[in-house]
């Protein structure tokens, strides 16, 4: 079994509230989860209007097929035109770990 994670450090476009932020971030979680199947949430910079993180994990049999999934949401997170992607931390733990 191998699990994989990415952490996005997102900075919002035109976002001047909270209420925005949501308008923002909500749907792009949404579309992750629907799109790649992924368990994914705003994990951090809640209380911040312009900035957030998203996390989401990946769990698969094969490792192959974990880092493909990782690499498509990565490119698409980046495109996205309301957001600019700061930072991604990527972690992958295989079988053989303890």
């Amino acid at each position: 079994m191998y699990t994989g994670t990415l952490s996005f450090d997102l900075l919002l476009g035109d976002v001047r509230s909270l209420k925005e932020k949501r308008s923002v971030v909500r749907p792009i979680v949404a579309e992750l989860r629907r799109r790649f199947v992924v368990s994914v949430a705003e994990v951090g910079g809640q209380d911040l209007y312009r900035r957030t993180e998203i996390g989401l994990a990946v769990v698969s049999g094969d490792a192959g097929r974990l880092t493909e999934v990782l690499d498509e949401c990565e490119r698409w997170v980046a495109a996205r035109p309301e957001v600019e992607l700061l930072s991604v931390r990527r972690r992958i733990h295989g079988g053989e770990d303890e």
